[in-house]
């Protein structure tokens, strides 16, 4: 009997970590084909540059305010309810596009499926912790699904080329990722998720994630992620304009440069899973901050004859960063707390996501050239690597991740 219970319940971990790693394939579908959608906005509506880029800033400011203002609900209300009310939010803001032809109209649905995805990510990410069963368990799982995300990102902007090519709207996109999402809602409904446990009766509200906000732990991590996340963006938005004009002999390597970052840093993220296993992230990020500071100095300085080169190269390294980043910052904090935390990082990687891309544009403009802006990015990605090697150095979390992983991990050993 006791073994058939163990069985079932191993079953049951497995169900729910597919079910997670589809959850972050499938947002990753349509935020990351932005892409590939903005031509299309552009030409379809007459826009300029600066308002179709709402199809990425309008859903990362809503992913953004939903993580800080709502991620308590995911310790509140649950892991399930939580997940469960992103995933319809993110469902009805995604299928509705279906029904519409307006630019306004777009934008708003955005506006509600980038709140789906705030919260449904947060209960994910809260998810994570309690099904790990130790802080390098955690960063493993964490690189696994982000690797799904990488996957996304991958085929969102194919299936925009597939319909676009069979002569149908890009907005089918955002539906047939719609009726996916309501699946996976309907699967997670069923699931049983494990309890998550209370140390203390501190009140979860909005009020302990703001008190998070002063935790040094939570603000460095925060930082780092914020500085990581302003250099990934420039590539997916900004790589193509500053690698036009490339006349070298390998012009086919241009046309696809964001196609090979995407697919190598899938790759390097389900990579990753396996290598922070055995070596210490402190000095794996350290070393690859270096190698994507590296990346982009030496594009800026031999311009897009090497950028072409170098700048999809970087996403080998950016692979394990976020996920690494993001898992040790939640890590540092009692699984009773997942949910504010994960939302306090998420509303700086969405802030982030959001603002870079526009002070690269604004550089950019201000003195006609695209590389002006990847020269913010490059500075941008020094003080990333500066900051990784100071971790690495002093090791400021060892002490709490070691405390953690045998106050909170070992039940889930057992």
């Amino acid at each position: 009997m006791v073994e058939q219970q163990a069985k079932a319940a191993g079953r049951n971990a497995t169900l729910i970590r597919w079910l997670t790693c589809l959850m972050f394939l499938i947002f990753a579908m349509t935020t990351d084909a932005v892409g590939s959608v903005i031509p299309r906005i552009i030409e379809e509506f007459k826009l300029s540059m600066k308002a179709a880029g709402s199809f990425h800033y309008v859903p990362m400011g809503a992913i953004a305010v939903g993580a800080l203002l709502l991620g308590f609900l995911a310790d509140r209300l649950g892991r399930k309810a939580t997940i469960l009310t992103g995933l319809l939010l993110y469902a009805l803001g995604s299928g509705l596009f279906a029904f519409g032809s307006s630019f306004v109209w777009f934008v708003g649905l955005l506006a509600v499926s980038g709140l789906g995805i705030g919260i449904f990510k947060i209960g994910a990410l809260a998810l994570i912790g309690d099904i790990s069963a130790s802080t390098s368990a955690h960063t493993s799982l964490m690189n696994t699904l982000e690797g799904f995300f990488g996957l996304g990102s991958i085929i969102g902007p194919a299936l925009v080329a597939v319909l676009i090519g069979a002569g149908l709207s890009w907005k089918w996109l955002y539906v047939v990722a719609a009726v996916i999402c309501t699946v996976l809602a309907a699967m997670a409904a069923i699931v049983r998720y494990p309890r998550a446990r209370r140390v203390n009766a501190e009140p979860v509200n909005l009020r302990q994630t703001f008190r998070l906000l002063q935790d040094t732990f939570a603000l460095g991590f925060s930082l780092l992620i914020v500085l990581y996340v302003s250099v990934e963006v420039a590539i997916y938005v900004w790589m193509p304009t500053y690698l036009q004009g490339y006349d070298g002999p390998e012009v086919w390597l241009a046309t696809y440069a964001l196609t090979i970052f995407f697919v190598l840093r899938a790759a390097g993220r389900f990579l990753g899973a396996w290598i922070l296993q055995y070596l210490s992230w402190t000095r794996v990020l350290a070393l690859f901050g270096f190698a994507i500071f590296a990346c982009f100095a030496g594009s800026l300085a031999g311009g897009n004859r090497t950028g072409v080169f170098l700048l999809p190269l970087s996403g080998l390294f950016m692979s394990t960063m976020y996920p690494t980043l993001n898992s040790k910052g939640i890590s540092c904090f009692h699984k009773s707390h997942h949910g504010a935390i994960a939302g306090v990082i998420l509303f700086f990687t969405a802030a982030a996501a959001a603002l870079a891309p526009l002070a690269m544009a604004a550089i950019s403009d201000a003195f006609g050239n695209a590389k002006y802006g990847f020269a913010l990015a490059t500075a941008i990605a020094l003080l990333l690597f500066l900051g990784l090697l100071i971790n690495w150095i002093l090791d400021p979390t060892k002490g709490r991740l070691r405390e953690l992983d045998q106050l909170e991990y070992s039940a889930v050993r057992g």
